[in-house]
C-alpha cells in the first residue's frame, strides 16, 4: 500500500528422508535452564484442528489420530511448527506488550505431540535488543529454538 512493505517472510523448509531401521538416533538437546518467562501449553485435537483450518493445512498428522498413529507411526497428533512459533511470539507479546519485533527466526529441532504438555520460554538479552525464545518438551528437551530481534 502507500505505506510500503509491511512484512517480508522467508521460509527455508528442509524435508529429510525417513531414518532407516538401525540408524543411530541423535540424543536430544537439553533446553536452556534459565527463562525469564515460561508458559505451559497443553495441546489437544481441537487446538490442532483449528490451527490447521486457520492456516489451510490439510495434512492429517495434525488432526487425524488414527492416521497419525497407525499409518505414520507417531505417538500422537503432531503439533504444527508454525503454531509453536506463534506461541513463542505470543509469549513475547504477553511479557513485552510494547515491543516491536523487527525480525523473527525459528528452527524446529524435535517434534511435539499432543500426548504431553510443553512449555514456551523466553529470556530477553541484557541489552534489550533481542529475546531468545524456545519450546521445551515434557522431558526438558529443546523442541524449537528462536530469536526475536526488537526494533
Amino acid at each position: 500500500n502507500d505505506n510500503g512493505l509491511a512484512l517480508r517472510e522467508e521460509h527455508d523448509i528442509v524435508y529429510r528422508e525417513n531414518p532407516q531401521p538401525g540408524d543411530p538416533v541423535p540424543p536430544p538437546k537439553a533446553a536452556p535452564a534459565a527463562a525469564a518467562w515460561s508458559r505451559t501449553v497443553t495441546p489437544d485435537d481441537v487446538l490442532l484442528f483449528r490451527y490447521s483450518a486457520l492456516t489451510f493445512n490439510g495434512h492429517r498428522i495434525h488432526y487425524d489420530r488414527r492416521y497419525v498413529t497407525e499409518v505414520e507411526g507417531y505417538p500422537g497428533l503432531v503439533v504444527h511448527g508454525p503454531l509453536i512459533a506463534t506461541l513463542l511470539l505470543d509469549l513475547l507479546r504477553r511479557n513485552l506488550p510494547e515491543a516491536r519485533v523487527q525480525r523473527f527466526s525459528f528452527r524446529a529441532v524435535k517434534p511435539l505431540f499432543d500426548i504431553a504438555p510443553f512449555a514456551v520460554c523466553g529470556q530477553p538479552s541484557a541489552d534489550g535488543k533481542s529475546v531468545q525464545l524456545w519450546a521445551r518438551d515434557a522431558d526438558g528437551s529443546l523442541a524449537m529454538d528462536a530469536v526475536a530481534e526488537l526494533a
